[in-house]
């Protein structure tokens, strides 16, 4: 059987057109998924022997990074014969798509133990958390190393069925998963955690706050998960009261952004006070302060820092200093 190639007018250049301002990491890649053919059931067969076929690897959290220059990372895209023999193609897998004639698989070798892990694999690379190099990635490789990560630890989490309890099978080229009971046969279908976090502004100043795992001194927006039978304006409001004591209002729209960390997607928002006597109503948070647009343009010197560079927290504080 020869799979379908179907043209679904994707670009291969980055979609930025998509969002007027500036895109957040590990989004915006311009990566053409091919939806349709996941459904074909030889889809494997055919990129195992194609020569335009680049693999990733993922193995227990990180993924196969080469830095042949000391401060440039990228993602390790392997082409089938340079994967080591130890490596071997298993069913734990996902076609990820297409983009400038290249297509992309990821594959999950968590089963591999440490020791073999290496062996055969380019010098310069090494597996390292995303979480490690994602700010200096090329926007492409964050995007498909995030985007394994994400599927991979759902595939992880799905191994049984959570109606009967029986065993279950990847199918979709990896973007289902279904109970192999035949009175059964519950498919399931990847997951990802909708959470809001919001910038709240006074006029001329902002509401950062910071949990005790953070590292010393740095400051961040609110945030937190989405609740059944719960609006994201709601969401952004109830948050920022349990955690602050504040009333919000004139909630509005941001940007979002895939987080695999694990698999949440990040929908930001601005939100004007109501209120600004802060009060922390749980311990979720060790401490919230209201900040001048001064003060955040002066962190360091206060001894305190902003969000890492590849959150939308940082997209969202940076946008509001510029404006």
């Amino acid at each position: 059987m020869t799979l379908i190639i179907y043209n679904l007018g994707m670009v291969d250049n980055y979609p930025f057109h998509l969002f007027n301002g500036f895109p957040n990491l590990y989004g915006f890649s311009g990566l053409d998924r091919r939806s349709v053919e996941r459904e074909e059931p030889n889809w494997k067969q055919k990129l195992l022997n194609d020569p335009n076929t680049r693999f990733v690897l993922y193995w227990r959290s990180k993924s196969l990074i080469s830095e042949s220059t000391l401060g440039y990372p990228s993602a390790t895209k392997l082409k089938l014969e340079e994967i080591p023999p130890n490596l071997k193609v298993t069913d734990q897998n996902v076609f990820l798509g297409q983009k400038n004639g290249l297509w992309y698989v990821g594959i999950d070798i968590s089963s591999v133990d440490e020791f073999d892990l290496n062996k055969g694999l380019p010098e310069d690379s090494s597996f390292r958390n995303l979480r490690e190099v994602g700010t200096i990635l090329d926007r492409f490789d964050a995007c498909i190393l995030s985007y394994c990560r994400a599927i991979f630890y759902w595939q992880q989490n799905n191994k049984f069925c959570g109606v009967c309890g029986s065993k279950t099978a990847i199918s979709k080229a990896g973007h289902q998963i279904d109970c192999i009971k035949i009175n059964c046969g519950k498919p399931v279908f990847p997951r990802t955690d909708p959470a809001v976090i919001m910038l709240v502004y006074d006029g001329d100043r902002i509401l950062l706050g910071r949990q005790s795992v953070w590292k010393k001194g740095m400051y961040s927006t609110l945030a937190g998960f989405l609740e059944p039978g719960e609006t994201l304006e709601e969401a952004v409001a109830r948050e920022v009261f349990e955690e602050a004591n504040i009333d919000v209002e004139d909630v509005s729209y941001h940007s979002s952004q895939p987080w695999p960390f694990p698999s949440s997607i990040m929908l930001g928002f601005y939100a004007r006070a109501r209120s600004t006597d802060i009060y922390r109503n749980d311990e979720e948070v060790e401490d919230v302060q209201w900040f001048t647009r001064d003060e955040v343009s002066q962190f360091s010197k206060l001894g305190k820092s902003l969000p890492r560079k590849d959150s939308i927290a940082r997209c969202l504080i940076e946008d509001w200093l510029r404006n």
